[in-house]
């Protein structure tokens, strides 16, 4: 199984990154999301999306952020517009493997994420 993530960078706040991830070796995807990791916090859910194309998102990024994906390439994406700083973090794609017997979660490498003011 890998998950291969990549679109991370620095940026000036008020622009915009696009993240993506691609799993493979997953035999059913249930769903796939971002987490991100904020300098001394905690990891929190960003956005998720289920392969029937459920979508969640955290209350602050509501707006600004818009998760999709690609069923058949197995790839997450995550569009991020009007960045702040805060939104400063490494970000790490999750997915959902669901399967009679099995239930099983991956994690991406992560990907950092710079707003500047």
């Amino acid at each position: 199984v890998q998950l291969q993530a990549c679109g991370g960078g620095l940026v000036q706040a008020g622009g915009s990154l696009r993240l993506s991830c691609a799993a493979s070796g997953i035999v059913s995807i249930y769903g796939m999301g971002w987490y991100r990791q904020p300098p001394g916090k905690q990891r929190e859910l960003v956005a998720a999306i289920t392969s029937g194309g459920g979508t969640n998102y955290a209350d602050s990024v509501k707006g600004r952020f818009t998760i999709s994906s690609d069923n058949a390439k197995n790839t997450v994406y995550l569009q991020m517009n009007s960045l702040s700083p805060e939104d400063t973090a490494v970000y790490y794609c999750n997915v959902n493997e669901r399967r009679p017997g099995v239930r099983r979660e991956y994690w991406g490498q992560g990907t950092q994420v710079t707003v500047s003011s």
